[in-house]
């Protein structure tokens, strides 16, 4: 059995859907950070089967909780004190995404204004599907 280091001080996101871990650290920009980041890929669970784990030793402030929500709003996400969990949050679907999700729509005005913010509103809440602000074009879920 695998065993990863506990963490000190930071924050875990738990039960992330097996393989779904990488998209987690793309649209979070873990890449970017000055600080430990561990993953753990097909973590065996009771509740689930098989799960991801990130581990990340900074402080919450350092991402958007917005995109964990869009990603999957059945992560949780524990905060860590003196190697002990202090708070656990609960995501929720975030209706509104600024600047996470990029219009493909070539003749949609983000295409031409650079520095508009890219703008997505939730339509549809049982299929997360989400539009363009703009030109109404639509982003499913990263599932489909």
């Amino acid at each position: 059995m695998l065993n990863v280091g506990k963490l000190n001080e930071g924050f875990v996101l738990d039960h992330i859907k097996a393989g779904k871990s990488m998209d987690i650290y793309r649209y979070l920009n873990l890449d970017k950070l000055d600080c430990t980041v561990a993953i753990i890929k097909n973590a065996k669970s009771n509740k689930m089967g098989r799960k991801d784990i990130i581990k990340i030793e900074s402080s919450l402030d350092v991402v958007n909780l917005d995109v964990l929500g869009f990603i999957d709003d059945s992560i949780t996400v524990n905060v860590i004190k003196d190697g002990k969990i202090v708070e656990k949050k609960d995501l929720t679907t975030p209706t509104t995404l600024i600047n996470i999700l990029k219009c493909k729509n070539p003749r949609c005005i983000t295409s031409i204004e650079q520095e508009l913010d890219h703008i997505f509103v939730l339509s549809d809440p049982d299929n997360k599907i989400y539009r363009c602000r703009y030109c109404e074009e639509k982003f499913g879920s990263l599932d489909k």
